[in-house]
């Protein structure tokens, strides 16, 4: 047969692949690898087979080959076959045995050496030592091996910034902390034609910055460029602005910031042109959580159901689960809420959300030890996750073991130190504690952290300063304290009561008559600020009305 019919042959095999005719592709290309016995031809027909799914004659065609161990093209497709097969050990003996530090550097450069050999290769390709890193990972997070598949995933986006599914699994499975994030990102070796890419992964990560940094970050990726662009980067630029990852990423921020409303909203709009990005899903589904719309959580829940009843995408599966499990969460069916949640954990064992739900639905009927245990696997199965540890503080204190809360609270701030959640319950906790001034300085901490403008989610920790304050006799702090937390929510006793409360201790009796009279509007039979009522009143009229403190009082309330 002439070349010109033999290279005609190799254009069928690849028509064939593009248009997803695997058996044909593998009818020819087996034709062409018998005629040339070309490694580049016995490669094509190995990848047409590992495409039609059959592993096992793919991996013994590349075996047989006198070039696998040579050629990093056929050890890595021989390995693809071996991971398809779930035969994990073996991938990892055709992988080759490389070793890698602890930062994700690859210390044995063997493999630098071996060939590679691709007559099909585009101009820009992904490192083929970045994907077998990846993959090496991957084995190893099959093997529950999360240590060293850590550094291999670390290793892949290092060796190449483009392999994009190293650095989603590094994130997606929070394998890393905050500070680990940035620093990975820092060391990466952009090309000069890659500054989005920087930007855009910069938005992926954890996002606990303030307000105008982050941002900042996004604007950067939704504007046309600065002066420095080059004109072929700004087109790149303009498409990403309508990007639904990159809403996503925005999305989830203002979840993280407690802006739900905002939230909801756009991950709404999204649904409407992408209704399965598993992204944005899953952040409408934790946003309709939190605004307590059960309507759209049984809607979500029954379309994610429906539209994937099977096995076959179980990340999906268990996505639609975990939906069923926030609904009864929502409606405050919890015994139901576990049942799904577990079953979106059996289905996905890496669902983060899925072992935080099922830890939050025992614990919200006070069944601590079972929700400790599910939030202690989330903490062994994601390190780099600083929520369970958080949740196992808050079961300690909620029975009064505070001194062991207080070591996970601070060892999830090592994890994460820029979440203002983490230094409220460190305040709460010091707080039941007696350490007053220590919770002082932990709930200022907390609002300095606070990366938006404050809002009525923070109202609890401007009322437990000021309590804090007022246990200090720091009362005109503390009073303060309570006015700023009446700006955020007009609607809390806590609040009221506390304010009467100082300004009772002030002897400021007018005052604190009249707030104890709102506190008991809100809860008539409340029975703190009933007694404290009948003291005031007895005090002012023991000690009679001075009219400076009057007139003072009666200005606060005009």
């Amino acid at each position: 047969m002439r070349e010109e019919e033999i290279e005609r042959l190799r254009g069928v095999v690849r028509d064939c692949v593009s248009k997803h005719l695997y058996s044909s592709a593998i009818f020819f290309a087996d034709k062409v690898a018998a005629i040339t016995s070309d490694p580049a031809d016995i490669y094509m027909q190995a990848q047409a087979l590992y495409l039609g799914r059959h592993y096992r004659r793919a991996f013994h065609l590349l075996n047989a080959s006198q070039i696998v161990l040579r050629d990093l093209r056929f050890r890595y497709l021989a390995a693809k076959c071996l991971e398809e097969l779930k035969e994990w050990d073996q991938c990892l003996l055709m992988l080759g045995d490389a070793k890698v530090d602890e930062h994700g550097n690859i210390t044995d450069t063997r493999e630098c050496n071996s060939m590679y050999l691709d007559k099909d290769g585009e101009d820009r390709e992904i490192n083929i030592l970045s994907a077998i890193c990846f993959l090496r990972g991957k084995a190893y997070e099959a093997l529950e091996n999360r240590a060293q598949a850590r550094l291999w995933y670390k290793a892949a986006i290092k060796a190449d910034p483009l392999c994009y599914e190293a650095l989603e699994c590094l994130i997606e499975n929070h394998m890393l902390t905050c500070d680990e994030e940035r620093n990975l990102l820092s060391c990466l070796q952009f090309g000069p034609e890659d500054g989005w890419l920087s930007s855009f992964y910069s938005c992926l990560i954890k996002k606990y910055d303030k307000e105008n940094v982050v941002e900042a970050k996004f604007r950067e990726l939704e504007q046309s460029g600065g002066p420095n662009t080059k004109p072929s980067d700004k087109s790149v630029l303009c498409t990403l602005k309508a990007n639904t990852d990159l809403l996503a990423c925005k999305a989830e921020y203002y979840h993280q910031c407690g802006e739900y409303q905002k939230c909801f909203e756009l991950t709404s709009e999204l649904l409407e042109k992408d209704p399965f990005h598993l992204k944005c899903t899953l952040v409408h589904l934790a946003a309709a959580m939190e605004l307590g719309h059960s309507n759209e959580l049984y809607l979500m829940a029954c379309n994610l159901v429906k539209d994937y009843p099977q096995k076959p995408c179980c990340l999906f599966r268990a996505l639609s689960w975990f939906a069923v499990g926030c609904y009864y969460y929502c409606i405050k069916k919890y015994d139901q809420a576990r049942r799904y949640f577990s079953k979106a954990t059996s289905l996905d064992g890496t669902f983060a959300s899925a072992w935080i739900g099922y830890g939050n639905a025992y614990a919200a009927q006070e069944e601590g030890d079972q929700a400790m245990s599910a939030y202690r696997t989330a903490a062994r199965l994601f390190p780099g996750y600083h929520l369970p540890t958080l949740y196992i503080g808050m079961e300690y204190m909620r029975t009064h073991s505070f001194k062991l809360a207080e070591q996970f609270f601070m060892q999830a701030e090592s994890i994460c130190p820029s979440d203002p959640l983490v230094y409220n319950e460190l305040g709460v906790v010091a707080y039941h504690m007696k350490e007053y001034k220590k919770a002082v300085r932990w709930f200022e901490k907390t609002l300095a952290h606070i990366p938006s403008s404050l809002s009525e989610m923070w109202e609890s920790t401007v009322i437990n300063l000021a309590h804090a304050l007022r246990k200090l006799k720091r009362y005109n702090e503390a009073i303060e304290n309570y006015e700023r937390a009446l700006a955020l929510s007009t609607r809390s006793l806590s609040t009221y009561a506390g304010l009467a409360y100082t300004y009772h201790l002030q002897n400021n009796y007018t005052a604190a008559i009249t707030y104890y009279h709102k506190a008991l509007w809100f809860k008539p039979d409340d029975q703190f600020c009933t007694e404290m009522l009948t003291l005031a009143l007895a005090d002012e009229s023991r000690h009679g009305i001075d009219p400076l403190v009057g007139s003072r009082s009666g200005g606060l309330f005009v």
